[in-house]
């Protein structure tokens, strides 16, 4: 039978359960994914631990995964954009991703570019749309200067090359092992740390024009120490700081659209920008996958494969620091 992630509580990574399902058939105007490659997300971790459950109620049991990428197996009455075989990428909003079957709405989903490769079109949607719509959040004009936390990261990764599109000098915050990483992109790598403020502000002494938080943990308040306006921060994890201090929380659902993910998709297809991979994981070892990812030292994504013939995680070269 079909597998998928299944959760039946809040809890850790034992929580994470690959059960059979029957496969799906397609409502009208629905279709039907055999899934080839889902993302992961650290969003997820706190959603399955409960820690969002204010924000995002669950009803158990409920899947994992928002992000994926297959080819059509089956499509709805009414639906005339995909047929079966088709190769597709794409979100769901039913958190099933990491499901060997999804059915999905039409209208979330978009033809893969030859071009881009199965592990990075499955894992595109969450980071893409929550890059574009933090870049787009701090409002950045050429010649500004931004600064960056978890600069290395999926969702980091994207957004200091778009800042960079926008004409901004980016300052990104990440490890020193990222460092080399960063300066390819065109960044200005900066190591996280003790006396961070006094560092930011000997790198750019006339002070930054806004600030992006991907990682939480009291950026926002640094980045108001510096001087950055309120309305020039964006968050998309310390929502605590937010309410707090009038800062913008501008992620995922603010740019959640096909137009969105096409454009960032033909970007990474072309080359135009990067989109990093530190591992692709077998679908069977899914909880280890969450291990690596909840240790926040990824650079780029971390993917799920659902090819039988992946047996063991993949990890492409990376640059060294």
């Amino acid at each position: 039978m079909p597998k998928k992630v299944q959760l039946s509580a809040y809890g850790g990574v034992d929580q994470l359960r690959i059960v059979d399902a029957a496969k799906p058939e397609p409502g009208a105007g629905e279709v039907v994914v055999r899934v080839v490659a889902a993302g992961t997300n650290p969003g997820e971790i706190s959603i399955r631990e409960g820690l969002l459950k204010d924000r995002f109620p669950m009803d158990f049991p409920f899947g994992e995964g928002t992000d994926f990428a297959g080819r059509i197996d089956a499509v709805g009455s009414s639906v005339t954009e995909f047929a079966p075989g088709d190769e597709v990428f794409g979100w769901t909003e039913r958190r099933s991703a990491q499901s060997e079957y999804v059915v999905s709405s039409p209208a979330n989903l978009i033809p893969k570019p030859p071009s881009l490769d199965w592990f990075r079109a499955g894992s595109l949607f969450v980071v893409a749309t929550t890059a574009v719509a933090a870049v787009s959040a701090v409002a950045l004009h050429p010649g500004e200067v931004v600064a960056i936390s978890g600069a290395a990261g999926g969702v980091g990764s994207l957004a200091v090359q778009l800042a960079r599109r926008a004409g901004a000098r980016v300052i990104g915050i990440a490890s020193t092992e990222n460092a080399s990483f960063l300066r390819s992109l065109g960044v200005e790598p900066l190591a996280y740390g003790d006396d961070l403020a006094e560092r930011l502000r000997t790198l750019v002494p006339s002070g930054l024009d806004a600030f992006i938080d991907l990682f939480g943990g009291g950026y926002v308040e640094l980045a108001l120490t510096l001087g950055v306006a309120p309305e020039r921060i964006d968050t998309i994890i310390d929502f605590a700081a937010a309410q707090k201090h009038g800062v913008k929380t501008d992620g995922s659902a603010a740019a959640a659209a096909r137009e969105t993910l096409a454009w960032v998709a033909n970007l990474v297809a072309w080359g135009e920008i990067v989109m990093p991979l530190t591992a692709i994981y077998p679908f069977a070892l899914v909880r280890d996958a969450y291990v690596e990812l909840a240790r926040r030292k990824a650079r780029g994504k971390i993917v799920l494969a659902l090819d039988a013939a992946i047996t063991e995680p993949i990890r492409p070269p990376q640059a060294t620091a």
